[in-house]
């Protein structure tokens, strides 16, 4: 559980779609890097994504990054060219477990629940807890055939806020199953933006849309929210506004937090 003395906020820097740097208990986090120019591009099944926006930096912009904690490897608006290009130097990658199998030696998979110890430059260990996310408004079972798998995260140490990072998840009853075990959640980091497919699901987000995101505020008990994934790509369906918009409506403005551009 959280304290007054563990919760101070630290800076995210956000560069568009769902890529944020931070530093937390020593050591730099990045999320699902995508620093490609705009165009179109193809994913393994289904139809090509459109990036409209150029990220808010480089990847020469970042300095170093101990860890990436990546959503998932399957889609070019979670992991692009640029960004597998990054991951050859990056000592850790934290993913699903079948982005472990793909990705190489410097990636590691890990199950729901699974956690792991990173040692602090200063002593003391960061716990990472790989918890369930599905890409999708339907069972996992039924998701994953046509959107792959995906893993949030937990962050937590001694001292240190809890983080969470949400990664590309669309269930309000696993933000739950999360809020059960770590609730307060300090800073979430929440991947937002309400992407759809005509052709999937009948047209529903397959990640939360704003009043959801506000919903998983509320479970989380977190009184700081950086919205992220929702801006740069033509299948995010709300963006800022609406974000802001559904805050508002729910009287939590005050805990919305938009970090710092590139």
């Amino acid at each position: 559980m959280s304290s007054a003395a563990t919760t101070d906020r630290f800076a995210v820097r956000v560069f568009g779609g769902p890529t944020a740097l931070f530093e937390y208990g020593g050591l730099r986090f990045l999320t699902d890097p995508t620093f490609d120019e705009p165009g179109d591009y193809q994913v393994p099944s289904g139809p090509a994504l459109t990036k409209t926006a150029p990220a808010a930096g480089a990847p020469a912009d970042l300095g170093p990054v101990d860890v990436v904690l990546l959503s998932h490897d399957e889609h070019a608006d979670n992991l692009d060219d640029s960004g597998r290009a990054l991951l050859a130097e990056i000592p850790l990658t934290l993913t699903t477990p079948g982005g472990g199998e793909r990705l190489g030696d410097k990636a590691k998979g890990m199950v729901d629940w699974e956690q792991v110890k990173l040692d602090r430059p200063g002593g003391g260990t960061v716990t990472v807890t790989a918890v369930p996310a599905v890409h999708g408004p339907a069972p996992r079972e039924e998701v994953e055939p046509f959107a792959g798998q995906v893993v949030g995260f937990v962050l937590t140490g001694q001292g240190l806020p809890t983080v969470y990072v949400s990664g590309d998840n669309a269930s309000l009853e696993l933000v739950g199953q999360i809020a059960e075990r770590f609730s307060p959640v300090d800073t979430a980091v929440l991947f937002a933006g309400a992407p759809r497919f005509p052709m999937l699901f009948d047209g529903r987000p397959i990640v939360l849309d704003s009043t959801q995101a506000v919903e998983a505020t509320r479970l989380l008990d977190a009184p700081r929210v950086v919205p992220v994934h929702y801006d740069g790509w033509a299948h995010f369906t709300e963006g800022r506004r609406e974000l802001e918009t559904a805050f508002a409506e729910a009287g939590l403005t005050d805990r919305l937090d938009w970090g710092s551009r590139g």
